[in-house]
């Protein structure tokens, strides 16, 4: 006798928000997520029970209410369903918290950055270092003005947000690297950076800091499939060691991370995403 549907558990969403084009904010009820969770982790959410299970980070929660925030990119097929969805809507599964927490504790001073929808991860990271008594500064990017997100929950936990945008519509005109390459030249201390993003700007990021030896982590969220390390697909060369984003890390010390397999690795499945979301799209509402 096979299960029926309506003996899973919905997660109910709360809220919904668009952000910027394609990007949308949920806060969903997920108590026992909301009780445990810390920054760095995510969760594995299904939008019903045959669909494809995709990780999101955790960006916020209130173990008090029961809720996590969800920030959520469409891109393939998937996210695209997602951010369909509205208040009232449900995910049938949201699973975690997953990964290994962000290492928070008092740093000094700290430049955290977000590039695009990984200002979504780069958050609650800064707010927790903020909270352990680091200093800290934010670079955030986006290809214009409309892109860059999460501005102002930032500039209550950060001495300084430099907003940064390609097309220069916006705050420094320019990449986040060039925005963190002043800040190494200006000669003042940096004891620890975060880069959440692109696998190209985190490479980026991760030469910038090199030469100076300042200590640096990237989140390797990207590259993350199924969440549980059993497909593979999340494998990267750290330090000559085989390690697993999903489950290793999902942070890692950007200058022990082999970015040449890793950008490989991440190309993958690009070409069946698109075509994945090109089909999305062209699907009859």
């Amino acid at each position: 006798m096979g299960i029926s549907p309506h003996n899973f558990r919905v997660f109910l969403i709360l809220d919904a928000q668009l952000l910027a084009p394609s990007v949308k904010r949920f806060w969903v009820e997920a108590p026992r997520v909301a009780q445990h969770w810390r920054p760095g982790q995510f969760v594995i959410v299904r939008v019903d029970i045959d669909g494809e299970r995709i990780p999101l980070t955790i960006v916020d929660g209130n173990k008090y209410e029961g809720t996590i925030c969800l920030i959520v990119q469409a891109v393939g097929a998937t996210t695209q369903a997602i951010n369909l969805l509205e208040a009232g809507d449900s995910l049938t599964d949201v699973v975690g918290p997953l990964g290994t927490p962000s290492v928070i504790d008092r740093l000094g001073n700290v430049v955290v950055i977000g590039g695009g929808v990984g200002t979504a991860i780069a958050y609650p990271v800064a707010r927790a270092l903020h909270e352990a008594g680091s200093r800290v500064q934010a670079i955030i990017g986006g290809r214009s003005r409309e892109y860059v997100i999460l501005e102002a929950e930032l500039s209550e936990v950060c001495e300084k947000v430099y907003p940064a945008t390609d097309d220069g519509s916006y705050g420094w005109p320019g990449l986040v690297t060039d925005v963190l390459s002043d800040l190494v030249k200006s000669g003042g201390p940096i004891d620890h950076v975060f880069a959440m993003g692109p696998i190209p700007m985190m490479r980026a990021v991760a030469e910038v800091t090199r030469p100076g030896h300042i200590k640096t982590t990237v989140s390797l969220n990207p590259i993350m499939v199924d969440g549980t390390g059993m497909c593979g697909g999340c494998r990267v060369l750290v330090a000559g060691g085989t390690k697993f984003a999903c489950v290793d890390g999902p942070e890692f010390d950007a200058h022990l991370v082999d970015f040449d397999i890793l950008s490989a690795r991440n190309g993958a499945y690009q070409e069946f995403e698109l075509a994945q979301a090109a089909s999305c799209r062209a699907a009859p509402s």
